[in-house]
């Protein structure tokens, strides 16, 4: 048996893939680029992956393939239709993030609504040791005591952020974007109510033909010019363009962004020029990364192999 993985290093710090050797045979890439991943499995019965879109073009010849690993929760770089056709399993890890995913999301929105940047830039660089005031309220800031927290994408990670807000006495309002999530702990809302009524929104859904540029400035100009907007669900929800404009014009007051259009981030992104640049807070794709989540990680993409072999539909989506 020869196990493949073509991206470890995407996974970003060193990761104990000790688990995989029980398999047999295991070969690490680093990050095989994609049009290499043909040669790189084509003698492989079981692929992991984290970023490299596989399909027919790099797939056909891998003769052996019986089983492919997505290294995370979304698979939308898997050939979905063409694994099915060549009777190639798929697995994912739902949920593994969703305790990391929550946290970070709380990180960035206090970062963004204490103003965390410019307090302490103020104290550390000498501007409140030279002041007359023993106090300095350069930016207002607001509790979250009684706001109302709207989630795109009620899954394993919304439901964790929804709890957490709940805790500091939001209000919890959810979009279902396939229109089939019923969770009755939480007030289900239509996209436009949501929009309107909430004071942060928070974005945890995969990236699918329903949630591709679900929110450009149609949007953000329907959402309160106090709003906080984050994004930790897939970069191509949000048109970026349109959000560096609402940002830049004080359509909405603020945003938090780990995931991008394009990884890592374009250099000509407008995100990168916005004038005010306190109105956004910006990490590479981190927050699902905590040593928790990657422990759960490794061991769940070993308990989805053991469970193809055992013919258990441990996480398998075909």
């Amino acid at each position: 048996m020869k196990v493949v993985f073509l991206d470890l290093k995407t996974l970003g710090y060193p990761m104990n893939v000790s688990g995989l050797y029980q398999f047999g045979e295991v070969i690490l890439y680093d990050h095989a680029a994609d049009a290499d991943a043909g040669e790189a499995i084509g003698d492989a019965d079981i692929v992991i992956t984290n970023q490299n879109n596989l399909n027919e073009d790099n797939l056909k010849k891998a003769e052996q393939l019986k089983l492919i690993c997505e290294a995370g929760t979304g698979y939308n770089n898997i050939d979905i239709a063409y694994c099915k056709s060549r009777g190639i399993a798929v697995t994912n890890v739902p949920g593994y993030a969703a305790n990391s995913v929550a946290q970070h999301t709380f990180a960035m929105l206090f970062y963004l609504i204490s103003h965390s940047s410019y307090y302490d830039q103020f104290t550390k660089f000498g501007s409140y040791s030279g002041s007359l005031q023993t106090q300095h309220q350069g930016r207002e800031f607001f509790e979250l005591e009684g706001k109302t927290w709207g989630i795109i994408g009620m899954g394993e990670i919304g439901k964790k952020v929804a709890q957490y807000a709940r805790g500091f006495g939001c209000n919890i309002v959810y979009y279902s974007t396939s229109g089939k999530n019923l969770q009755s702990d939480f007030q289900r809302v239509s996209l436009e109510d949501m929009l309107r009524l909430s004071d942060i929104l928070s974005v945890h859904a995969p990236l699918n033909d329903q949630t591709r540029n679900l929110i450009g400035m149609k949007e953000l100009q329907q959402m309160k010019s106090t709003a906080y907007l984050l994004n930790l669900g897939r970069g191509g929800i949000i048109r970026e363009a349109d959000l560096s404009d609402a940002l830049s014009s004080g359509i909405i007051a603020g945003a938090g962004l780990d995931v991008f259009e394009q990884e890592p981030i374009d250099p000509e992104s407008p995100l990168l020029k916005i004038p005010d640049k306190d109105r956004l807070y910006m990490t590479p794709h981190i927050a699902y990364a905590s040593v928790e989540a990657r422990e759960r990680l490794m061991k769940t993409i070993c308990d989805n192999i053991e469970g193809f072999f055992k013919q258990e539909n441990r996480n398998r989506i075909v």
